[in-house]
């Protein structure tokens, strides 16, 4: 690894992270919140010195060549980084608002991770901490290293290694030929988007501070809310609906999504397999939760589809928010939750978890396999939209839905021996894992918190949370020994 080209990138990337903190300093003079505005300044200035420390560690070097030539490994190396100290940063205003260093590491990081799980116990905050909450899913939600692609001209053609270095996905597709084309189309629409859906809430009744954090926690499959209650302390129809629009699109890949919205045409829908299995389980979820909710919680046939629909899309897209407390439904519903968890969303979107490309690459692989006990010399492929996928993506992917048990299965034992409860224990691993938040039982369940674990249960859930929304890749190369034979 060769230490000047990963200190000049992680530089630049600071730098930028530092100027858009100072984002809620406005929002904090509006609202005439002295001390945050102190806060949100430190943490700026802290992020742009080191910046600035990092990106001159060299000066015998152009720093423009150094970025063109940078290796997949050390983009990697660089995303990872860059992840944990945006998380270091995004805690300092935490930190200055009197929460001890891992609650802060831990709004901050799952903030990020869009994972929204949260330690808040009491929400009567400064206006532009709630704000910072939801900005930093925002920014998290399309992926920090995604937005810097987009507007830093020295990532030009560094940039198509740092894209994929932050998603690294079973595919790379892309939408234009350059990519920091596709980094600015990606951003534009997921702004646009967010904008609509600020408008929407504004129009159904929502608070105008409410809507803008809302909007921002919804499509990036965030999932916090300034509202102590989430969604469903709005009581209103008209927003949970809007909301669960905005949801199911924030599950979609944005290669997909800016295809209809540039481009104006639904088909792109339909040609996605993935597209269509992931609307089909939401669908299939939802109906057999609703049943559930019908026959064991008798609740009207309205209400139990409409409870299940937007609970499943919670969980499935990771989002996680609440139109009410699923903790008082039958163990069979809580059940469906459970298993939802491990489903997740499309690739290339907000969400988190497995994704559903790699649920389909494996079952088809299952398929084939069980096809050659009859057929040995048959000769398979696996094709997902009509284009055959690569046995090298095949194994990563068979290689990576591995790890991700492991982990789970690991943290999950580790959280419940230290926990000493077997559902806060399995819940919050995938619940962190997957980047989803709440998990189920009344401590971390849909009207809970995590303010009471452990310290060192935090800790693990943060690991937790960064893995998974780096999927697990790059933080694999951080512990391999040629990684850190410096140059």
């Amino acid at each position: 690894m060769r230490v000047n080209y990963v200190a000049n990138a992680l530089g630049l990337i600071l730098m930028d992270i530092g100027i858009v903190t100072f984002v809620p300093v406005l929002v904090a003079l509006i609202f005439q919140e002295w001390n945050s505005a102190l806060a949100f300044l430190a943490a700026g200035i802290t992020a742009l010195a080191l910046g600035d420390i990092a990106y001159k560690a060299d000066k015998n070097r152009s720093k423009e060549d150094e970025l063109n030539d940078i290796k997949r490994s050390e983009a990697l190396v660089v995303a990872s980084l860059a992840w944990v100290l945006f998380g270091f940063i995004a805690a300092i205003p935490f930190l200055f608002s009197g929460f001890s260093f891992i609650d802060s590491m831990f709004e901050s990081v799952s903030g990020i991770t869009t994972t929204g799980a949260s330690i808040l116990t009491d929400f009567d905050i400064p206006k532009s901490l709630l704000f910072w909450r939801s900005f930093t899913q925002w920014l998290g939600g399309m992926g920090i290293i995604v937005l810097f692609v987009a507007i830093l001209p020295q990532f030009s053609v560094a940039g198509r290694q740092m894209f994929y270095a932050e998603s690294p996905g079973p595919t790379e597709e892309k939408f234009t030929p350059r990519i920091r084309n596709t980094a600015s189309a990606l951003w534009l629409v997921y702004t646009m988007l967010t904008l609509l859906c600020a408008i929407c809430l504004f129009f159904a009744g929502m608070p105008i501070f409410d809507c803008i954090c809302n909007a921002m926690s919804t499509l990036s499959a965030g999932g916090f809310s300034p509202n102590a209650e989430s969604i469903g302390g709005y009581h209103s129809n008209a927003i949970m609906a809007i909301i669960f629009v905005f949801m199911f699109i924030a599950g979609v890949s944005f290669v997909v999504q800016s295809k209809v919205i540039t481009k104006m045409d639904l088909r792109y829908l339909w040609k996605s397999e993935e597209f269509k299995l992931y609307t089909k389980i939401v669908i299939i979820l939802s109906l057999i939760l609703g049943g559930f909710l019908f026959f064991e919680n008798h609740f009207s046939i309205l209400h139990s589809l409409s409870a299940a629909a937007y609970q499943i899309l919670s969980i499935s897209t990771s989002t996680g928010n609440s139109s009410e407390n699923y903790q008082l439904w039958s163990f069979n519903s809580k059940l469906i939750l459970f298993i939802t968890m491990f489903l997740s969303s499309c690739s290339g979107s907000a969400g988190g978890g497995i994704k559903i490309t790699r649920w389909m690459i494996v079952f088809k692989y299952l398929k084939n396999e069980m096809y050659k006990i009859l057929h040995p010399n048959a000769v398979m492929s696996i094709k997902i939209d009509n284009i055959v996928v690569s046995p090298l993506v095949v194994k990563q992917t068979l290689f990576f839905v591995m790890i991700f048990f492991l982990i789970f299965g690991v943290t999950a034992l580790l959280l419940t021996a230290i926990e000493g409860n077997i559902v806060i224990g399995t819940t919050s691993a995938i619940a962190a894992l997957g980047d989803i938040g709440p998990g189920l039982g009344n401590i971390i369940g849909s009207d809970g918190n995590y303010s009471t674990l452990k310290t060192i249960t935090k800790a693990i859930l943060i690991f937790n949370m960064l893995i998974g929304r780096l999927e697990i890749i790059p933080f694999l190369v951080l512990f391999r020994k040629e990684t850190w034979k410096l140059k």
